[in-house]
């Protein structure tokens, strides 16, 4: 709750705390119907609400997420732990978060788990001291105690970006070994017969998509030993250069790159181009996430596109379902994924 100031004998201004039943006094009705229009609008009049609104505006009040919590044994905040705050595949994620929550009485509240296990489960732990009304959590590669505070959440539970056969709660993503077999099949089926792979940031899912080219090479009977070039390095466009220069070094016969993203792969072409490569011709590069820019590129570069402002946006849904008392659907929603060839990889 906030502070209200009022005149007090002495002429100063007094501070107290603006409490539901200022609110309701200053409307003209009970703390109940206050309550309930902050929390669950649609079961109050419009007119009211309007009413309401303006005297939670004139007063300044607050709502007290501590208060929430004990009345209701849950706050109005569904938390969501992501692994980058800069990364621009959860700037999406997070967009169809925030338009599925826009309208509702809750809040959103982020963790950052900076790509390390032990921070997320620290944020586990932070988060659901809070009472959370859900919590959407990046991965499926939870620690085993981790898992175990999920599964003792309380609350929904759904994680994104990926697939596994024992969801905590709810699920939903796509299959980063499938995207990654399919995006290299296709450079073999247009001709390529040295397809290499290039990763950066090797998290589970990039580690994933390594075992996708792999398969694929398998499957096809082209070798993979010497055809891969991987770092835990952040990744970056001037790093997919840098990459491409070692895997040259190593492997000179190689005449197509399946990157684990497009930042690299935008990288590994700009570095082909300044050595004269015919870029989808002699020299193939296909990226993964199939980011805007790749459209705008030139030549085109050829992606996997993922779904990702309806990976948050689905997943919220499914939240908001749940604390509804309505069908949030299946537990788990393959979304999956969708190859965008474009020049990089078009021969002839």
């Amino acid at each position: 709750m906030s502070r209200i100031d009022a005149p007090s004998p002495s002429g100063r201004r007094s501070s107290r705390r603006v409490t539901l039943a200022d609110v309701a006094a200053r409307v003209g009705t009970s703390t109940i119907t206050v309550s309930r229009a902050l929390r669950r609008p649609e079961m109050v009049s419009p007119a009211l609400r309007a009413r309401i609104a303006e005297a939670v505006h004139e007063l300044g009040y607050i709502p007290d997420p501590a208060a929430q919590a004990l009345a209701s044994q849950r706050t109005s905040v569904i938390g969501v732990l992501i692994p980058s705050v800069t990364n621009n595949v959860f700037s999406d994620v997070l967009s169809g978060v925030y338009s599925a929550v826009s309208g509702t009485p809750y809040k959103v509240q982020l963790g950052n788990t900076r790509y390390r296990s032990e921070t997320e489960e620290e944020l586990i732990r932070v988060f659901l001291s809070q009472r959370p009304a859900g919590l959407v959590v990046a991965g499926v590669d939870q620690t085993p105690e981790a898992r175990t505070l999920l599964e003792r959440a309380g609350c929904p539970v759904v994680q994104i970006m990926d697939l596994a056969q024992d969801p905590i709660d709810m699920m939903v993503g796509f299959s980063h070994h499938e995207a990654a077999q399919a995006a290299t099949e296709h450079l073999i089926a247009q001709g390529y017969r040295a397809p290499a792979f290039i990763g950066a940031r090797m998290d589970p899912r990039s580690t994933r998509r390594r075992a996708g080219f792999r398969a694929a090479l398998d499957a096809a009977g082209l070798p993979v030993e010497g055809h891969e070039m991987v770092t835990n390095d952040a990744s970056s466009v001037s790093l997919g250069g840098t990459l491409l220069d070692r895997l040259l070094a190593q492997a000179p016969e190689t005449d197509a790159v399946f990157c684990n993203n497009d930042d690299l792969a935008l990288g590994v072409q700009f570095a082909a181009l300044r050595r004269g490569f015919r870029i989808g011709e002699s020299f193939g590069v296909c990226g993964f996430n199939d980011f805007e820019v790749n459209a705008a590129a030139y030549p085109t570069l050829t992606s996997l596109r993922t779904f990702r402002h309806d990976m948050g946006r689905t997943a919220m849904e499914k939240i908001l379902a749940r604390l509804d008392d309505r069908d949030p659907g299946p537990r788990i929603a393959d979304l999956g994924f969708r190859l965008m060839p474009r020049e990089s990889t078009r021969r002839g």
